[in-house]
Parts: structure tokens; C-alpha cells; sequence
């Protein structure tokens, strides 16, 4: 089974065009579907990402709702989606004790990092994290992530 987490720079493409986008959507649209975890307030910021480019004028309010429904139906279809509670959020202060990282990132990564030792605690294939800001890859790495960047594909 091949697992990935995706954080909201990542998945962001799979909605919009953006360097990476095509590389993202070969990537997790694929036969059999990848696992793909994601934690709750990815819908949040996605959402923030989505209408932020409607006020900047680079998103249709018709394109907005469409692609919204799109990650809506896929966050019930398509995505794992983890609650950020209990040792999640011991796992998050942590990680913002040792890497310079924004919260919501930390978060991020300490759902990978969680999610990622219970998949090898039953023997499958360590996770690859996905995300776009090079600072999060670099503490996901430190962390003893898979990391693959979109950006680095055109």
C-alpha cells in the first residue's frame, strides 16, 4: 500500500494549476488509489487558499464553487482524514520546540510523523510526505520523513 501525507501546499494543486499541479495529480490519481492522510484543518486552510484567490481576482466565483465541491467530495471519499488531538498536539509543541515552524505546520507534520509509526508498527511502507514549503521539508526530513516536493516537478 503506498501511504502519503499531503499537507495544504501540497494538496492545493490538485485543485489548481500550479507548478507541480500536473506532477501532484499523476502522483495520487493513480490504479490502486495511494492512501492519502490528511488532517482535519486542511479543509480549513484549503478554503482559506481557495478564497484567497477569488479576492486576488485569480479565481472565478464559478470556478471557486466547483473546485470546492471537488475537495469537499473528495475529503468524504478520498482522503484519511485525522483529528489533530491527544498526541498529536504533545507531538506538534514538540516539534515547534525544535524546528522553526508555524503551528498549523507543526501540526502537519507531527500527523505525518504520528501516522507514519503506526503504519510501520504493522509492517507497511513508511509513508512519503508531500508538501511545497521547503522550511516544513526540511523539518520533516530531520524527522525521518520520505519527503517529495511538487515544485521540484514541472
Amino acid at each position: 500500500m503506498t501511504a502519503y501525507y499531503v499537507d495544504t501546499s501540497a494538496l492545493i494543486k490538485r485543485y489548481v494549476d500550479e507548478v507541480g499541479s500536473g506532477w501532484l495529480r499523476a502522483t495520487l490519481d493513480v490504479q490502486p488509489p495511494p492512501s492519502i492522510i490528511v488532517v482535519h484543518l486542511i479543509i480549513v486552510e484549503v478554503t482559506s487558499a481557495l478564497t484567497r484567490r477569488v479576492r486576488e481576482g485569480t479565481l472565478t466565483l464559478t470556478d471557486y464553487a466547483q473546485v470546492q465541491n471537488a475537495f469537499r467530495a473528495d475529503c468524504l471519499n478520498d482522503y484519511e482524514i485525522v483529528t489533530a488531538i491527544g498526541d498529536i498536539i504533545d507531538q506538534a509543541n514538540r516539534l515547534l520546540e525544535q524546528h522553526p515552524l508555524r503551528a498549523y505546520d507543526a501540526v502537519h507534520l507531527a500527523t505525518a510523523v504520528i501516522a507514519n509509526q503506526q503504519l510501520l508498527a504493522n509492517n507497511f511502507a513508511p509513508l512519503t510526505f508531500l508538501s511545497a514549503d521547503d522550511r516544513l521539508n526540511r523539518a520533516a526530513t530531520a524527522e525521518g520523513l520520505v519527503v517529495d516536493n511538487p515544485n521540484d516537478y514541472l
